[in-house]
């Protein structure tokens, strides 16, 4: 049972540890999330803001710092950026190539310069986000607006940097990716908040118990859905060549390379919504002008058909991170040339590069099956909203796809800690 597994964990002094230190750096994350800036006029923010669509994602991302425009308001969307153009950077300047390639050194070097990156977005979509709702900002007499929205966009960097030391620092010495963590606690912070709007509709009759079961059923599906294609391998068959070392007899046994349908995990889906937030970003500097217009009306996620420009982008994104980060984590030609090294084989096939070629024609289409997957459950928010009519809540796909793979994550990492010291783990 998990409560048993649980119970196990807490016994371990060291995991005990790491689960507190991380239950505590989610405690500090929700009082940043309810931290106001200062000069906001929430009255005003809030009319400005509105409700539905994209913007309703991007706050629940942020665990509901968004919309109240807190100090944690960017949430850890800079960051995501920054490694976002840096790894696309990777592949066309070879110095940043070789760099990746030094090991330790090399890895430190890159954080670094993500983190770099991290603090110039963050001031950059900080400072744009005030100027774009500086309506809502109660500017005192004789102060230049202008400083306001400098302030205002420093605070904002500030939180979207500590927010970054807070996800490197559970990961360091917590339980999990820190970074998807935060995300994961944004996005759970909102799951109260959206049951006590369903249940105000219901008692107003607004929906009908039929739609709430509807939507329990979804939610149901999607989380078995998740379960299934992040477990889901597709298993390469693999012989090793018997060698004589002296006396002993080495190799002969059969083995398999796992490939995971979903080997990107919920990445994909992070990297596309970090740049669709771009256009958003950009329409609230400039809210009166054609080009704002342009994206409320065909840009977010309405539940029309004026929808489908947005999914189609969305969609054709996660597909492309799909294979793109597939490409940086697996290359098949070095799993092939290890294989050759220790006397592996594949049945049928040559070592070297007939091998290679085998392997990234399955890998290809077991990361397309990964990658539509991926987009079908991105959209089905638009697809809930469209049926019900439900505008005012976000019926995350996404954020249940981001819930469920972190869960699953972080419980393998549970697990192997807790297999080490021979206790039953969660997945039996």
């Amino acid at each position: 049972m998990i409560v048993d597994s649980l119970k196990n964990a807490w016994k371990v002094a060291d995991l005990r540890r790491k689960i507190g230190f991380t239950l505590l750096m989610f405690l500090i994350f929700r009082i940043g999330a309810h931290i106001p800036i200062p000069f906001v006029n929430h009255e005003s923010l809030k009319q400005i803001m509105g409700s539905g669509g994209i913007l309703d994602f991007f706050d629940t991302f942020s665990g509901g710092s968004f919309k109240r425009l807190a100090v944690f308001a960017l949430s850890i969307t800079p960051y995501i950026t920054a490694s976002i153009i840096l790894q696309l950077l990777t592949i066309v300047i070879p110095s940043l190539e070789r760099l990746a390639k030094e090991g330790e050194y090399g890895r430190k070097k890159i954080t670094q310069i993500t983190r770099y990156g991290t603090v110039i977005l963050g001031f950059v979509q900080g400072f744009g986000l005030s100027f774009g709702l500086r309506g809502a900002l109660d500017i005192p007499a004789g102060v230049s607006p202008w400083w306001i929205y400098l302030l205002t966009g420093l605070v904002l960097t500030a939180g979207c940097t500590f927010l970054m030391w807070l996800g490197e620092a559970i990961t360091e010495k917590g339980i999990g990716n820190g970074i998807s963590l935060i995300i994961f606690a944004g996005i759970v912070s909102r799951v109260p908040d959206a049951l006590k709007y369903l249940w105000g509709l219901l008692k107003v009759n607004e929906i009908s118990l039929l739609t709430v079961f509807g939507l329990a059923v979804i939610v149901i599906l999607v989380i078995a859905g998740v379960v299934y294609v992040q477990e889901g391998q597709r298993r390469i068959q693999v012989q090793y060549a018997k060698r004589v070392v002296g006396r002993r007899v080495y190799g002969g046994q059969s083995s398999h390379i796992p490939l995971k349908v979903n080997m990107a995990g919920v990445i994909p889906v992070i990297f596309a919504v970090s740049l669709l937030a771009f256009p958003q970003s950009i329409a609230t500097w400039m809210p009166d002008s054609s080009f704002a217009h342009f994206i409320n009306q065909w840009f977010s996620m309405n539940g029309t058909i004026k929808s489908l420009p947005y999914l189609l982008i969305y969609t054709v994104l996660i597909i492309f991170f799909t294979y793109f980060y597939t490409a940086v984590t697996f290359n098949p030609v070095d799993v092939a040339e290890n294989l050759k090294k220790y006397g592996g084989f594949i049945p049928g096939l040559r070592p070297g590069r007939p091998t290679a070629d085998y392997i990234s024609k399955v890998l290809g289409r077991i990361t397309l099956a990964g990658g539509l997957f991926l987009a079908l459950i991105a959209v089905l928010p638009s697809l809930v909203i469209g049926l019900t009519g439900l505008k005012n809540i976000y019926v995350g796909g996404t954020s249940l796809l981001i819930v469920v793979s972190v869960a699953l994550e972080t419980m393998k990492q549970l697990e192997s800690h807790l297999m080490q010291r021979h206790y039953k783990g969660f997945m039996r």
